[in-house]
C-alpha cells in the first residue's frame, strides 16, 4: 500500500521522479531492441538455411577418383545410377539424383556473365522445392527437357525472358589436331526460377542431364550424387549410412560444410549482439537506482516515522523494492509489446524506412537474401524478459537496503 502511494504521488509531493520515467522509457526501448535483434537474428538464420536447403543438396556424394593412364585424376562416376539407387535406399533419404556440373560463360547479344551449369534429369528437378515454386517462377517446368531453366538474376543480367535464346560458351569443347576449340551451344529459355538467394539466382542454370553430359564431354558419367534427407538440420545422423551405401572411395560434403563458416559467424555475432544489448538493458536499469535514491532522500522523514511506530527493516526494504521493481516490470511489459509489434510488422516498417531513404537500404547482392526477415520465438522473448527483470530486481536491492538501514533518529533529528 505504501509503495503504491509513493508511485501514485505527484512529483511535488516527493513521489515518482523524472529519473523513474526516464528509466521506464529506457528499459522499454532496451527490451524492445533486444527482442527485435533476437527476432531478426532467428529469422535471418532460418531464411538463410531455408534458401540453402530449398535449392541445394543436403549431402553431396562424390568419389575420391582414380588416376588414368595419361596421369590425370578422373573423379567422375561411371555407374552413377547404381550409386543413386543404393543411397536412395538409406533410411531417411528422400532423393538421390546424379548431377553433371560445370562453369561456363553465358551470353545474350552484348551481355556476358559467368554461370554454373547443373545437368539434371527433369523428374529430379521437379523435386527441388526452392526451384519449383509457382509464386516466384515463370514458365512451365514440364518444358525443361526442350531447353534450360535459368535463375532470375541470370535472366535479369542477360536481359532474357521466356522463349529467348541463351548462348553457353565452354572453353573445354571439341578436341582437334590444333587443340581444343570452345564449345558454343544455344538453348531456349523454358523456365525462370527464383530460389530466394541472390547468389543462386544470379549464377545457376539447369540443363537436361543427357545434354549436359554431351556438352561437357562426359557421356556415360556424372560428377556427383545430390542427396536430400528428411531432417537436414540433423544431417550428421545420415552421413555414416550414406557413406556406407555409396561404397569404397566415396566422399561426402554436407550443406553444413559448405555454409559452416557463415553459420559460425552468425552464432558469434548473435552472442556479441546479445551481450551488447544486455548492457543497454543494464544502463537503463541503473536509472532505477537514481530514481530510488532520490525517492529515499525525499522520504527520509516518512521512513523515520514508520520505523518509530514499529515498521521493520524488511518492510521498509520491500516498500522501496516494490517501487523500483514495478518500474522494471512495467518497462519490460511495454518493451515486449513494442518489440513484438515491430518484429511482426517489420516488412511495412522497413518499406517505409526504405521509402524515406530513397531506396537501396537493402542490397540483396551483398546480403544474399531479398528482404530483412524476422521470426519471433518464445525462447527469445523469455530470455529478453528474464534479462530485463533480473537486472531490474538486482539494481533495485541496493537503494532499498539503504532505505531499510536508515537510522530513524538521524532521519528525524532536524524535523
Amino acid at each position: 500500500m505504501i509503495a503504491w502511494r509513493y508511485l501514485r504521488a505527484r512529483r511535488a509531493e516527493g513521489g515518482v521522479s523524472t529519473m523513474t520515467w526516464i528509466s521506464l522509457i529506457g528499459i522499454t526501448l532496451a527490451v524492445a531492441a533486444l527482442i527485435i535483434t533476437l527476432a531478426v537474428r532467428t529469422g535471418f538464420r532460418a531464411e538463410f538455411v531455408d534458401t540453402i536447403l530449398g535449392a541445394n543438396a543436403h549431402v553431396t556424394v562424390y568419389t575420391a577418383g582414380e588416376v588414368t593412364a595419361q596421369g590425370n585424376l578422373d573423379r567422375t562416376l561411371k555407374d552413377y545410377d547404381a550409386w543413386a539407387d543404393r543411397i536412395a535406399g538409406v533410411e531417411g533419404v528422400t532423393r538421390a539424383a546424379p548431377l553433371v556440373k560445370g562453369q561456363v560463360m553465358a551470353n545474350n547479344q552484348d551481355r556476358n556473365i559467368g554461370v554454373q551449369i547443373f545437368g539434371i534429369r527433369a523428374d529430379d528437378l521437379k523435386t527441388i522445392p526452392g526451384i519449383v515454386n509457382n509464386e516466384t517462377s515463370t514458365g512451365n517446368i514440364d518444358d525443361f527437357q526442350d531447353g534450360v531453366a535459368i535463375g532470375l538474376g541470370v535472366a535479369r543480367e542477360l536481359g532474357l525472358g521466356l522463349g529467348d535464346k541463351i548462348r553457353l560458351i565452354s572453353p573445354n569443347g571439341v578436341k582437334t589436331a590444333f587443340g581444343t576449340s570452345p564449345r558454343v551451344n544455344v538453348y531456349d529459355v523454358k523456365y525462370i526460377f527464383s530460389a530466394g538467394r541472390y547468389d543462386i539466382d544470379a549464377t545457376r542454370v539447369y540443363l537436361p542431364f543427357e545434354e549436359a553430359q554431351s556438352y561437357f564431354n562426359k557421356e556415360g558419367s556424372a560428377d556427383e550424387i545430390e542427396v536430400m534427407v528428411e531432417d537436414p538440420e540433423e544431417i550428421n545422423r545420415y552421413v555414416g549410412a550414406v557413406l556406407a551405401a555409396a561404397g569404397d572411395g566415396s566422399l561426402v560434403w554436407t550443406w553444413e560444410d559448405s555454409a559452416g563458416s557463415f553459420l559460425r559467424a552468425l552464432e558469434i555475432e548473435d552472442n556479441v549482439m546479445f551481450i551488447i544489448l544486455s548492457v543497454l538493458v543494464l544502463i537503463a536499469s541503473m536509472n532505477i537506482v537514481s530514481g530510488l535514491i532520490m525517492l529515499v532522500k525525499n522520504k527520509g522523514r516518512d521512513i523515520g516515522i514508520l520505523r518509530t511506530i514499529g515498521l521493520t527493516e524488511g518492510s521498509v526494504l520491500r516498500v522501496f523494492f516494490l517501487c523500483g521493481s514495478v518500474t522494471g516490470i512495467a518497462g519490460t511489459v511495454f518493451g515486449v509489446i513494442l518489440g513484438c509489434l515491430f518484429a511482426i510488422y517489420i516488412d511495412p516498417i522497413f518499406a517505409f524506412v526504405n521509402y524515406l531513404s530513397g531506396g537501396g537500404v537493402w542490397d540483396p547482392s551483398i546480403r544474399g537474401i531479398y528482404a530483412l526477415p524476422a521470426k519471433l520465438q518464445l525462447g527469445d522473448v523469455l530470455s529478453a524478459v528474464g534479462m530485463s527483470l533480473g537486472l531490474s530486481f538486482i539494481v533495485t536491492i541496493f537503494p532499498a537496503r539503504r532505505a531499510a538501514r536508515m537510522n530513524p533518529v538521524e532521519a528525524l533529528r532536524y524535523e
